[in-house]
């Protein structure tokens, strides 16, 4: 039913405008779910090697994440293997300053910034060495994050505006990954069944916060206080 909101919303025939409303309140449409999402699960999956094998936590939530990230990545929007191969040719010339952003996969892990005023660049955005987490700069940013993202952009014009030789040698463009278009995130959305696709990436956010925690917590060893015989047992159909 929620995927029906989307017609309440200010969206183009083919693709969904970035920032325009869902339909739910306080949420915007994300400018890059695909990329965004991939990260998350990805980094999920990362943290979940330090829980030891036999972790409920980790076996239940590694089984739902990856079942999602295939769900994701088996949707590749117009135009994919063609940037892809632009990329690596970006990546290829200086290897090491991307290094940060590369998985062991081989993809990558980096999303541009996306302005909701549309003022970011249709190429992309710089790329100053620096390792940018992507994900959380979508329509839901914090007064913190947008603060350390002007830091960012301010360090890197000032670096830029150096000298014009040390800006031409320096400088180097990170083009976006081509957007999925509406049909292609409807059927993401109805695959995963969890709503719209921005409350997936909200969901997957959280769940990519509560990892660490857990680990914290140690929550796969015994409990210190140990639950009351029959806590546990629930009734059954006989009962």
């Amino acid at each position: 039913m929620r995927p029906a909101l989307r017609l309440l919303a200010n969206v183009k025939p083919r693709y969904l405008e970035p920032f325009a409303p869902t339909g739910l309140t306080g949420l915007n449409t994300h400018p890059s779910p695909r990329p965004t999402l991939i990260y998350l699960y990805t980094s999920t999956l990362q943290k979940l090697q330090a829980f030891p094998e036999t972790s409920a936590y980790r076996q239940s939530v590694e089984a739902l994440t990856r079942h999602r990230l295939q769900i994701v990545e088996s949707q590749k929007p117009a135009g994919f293997d063609a940037w892809l191969e632009r990329v690596k040719k970006t990546v290829g010339a200086e290897p090491e300053r991307f290094a940060q952003l590369q998985r062991p996969d081989g993809s990558f892990s980096f999303v541009a910034k996306q302005e909701a005023d549309y003022t970011d660049d249709p190429r992309g955005r710089e790329w100053d060495g620096e390792k940018i987490a992507p994900g959380t700069e979508g329509p839901a940013r914090t007064a913190q994050e947008a603060a350390e993202w002007q830091k960012i952009i301010e360090e890197s014009t000032t670096t830029a505006e150096k000298s014009e030789a040390d800006h031409h040698e320096l400088s180097m463009k990170w083009e976006n990954e081509p957007a999925l278009n509406a049909d292609q995130i409807s059927a993401i959305e109805n695959q995963i069944g969890a709503g719209l696709i921005e409350e997936v990436i909200q969901v997957a956010e959280h769940e990519h916060e509560l990892v660490n925690e857990m680990h914290k917590q140690k929550v796969w060893e015994e409990l210190e206080e140990k639950p009351a015989p029959g806590q546990w047992t629930y009734f059954d159909r006989g009962n």
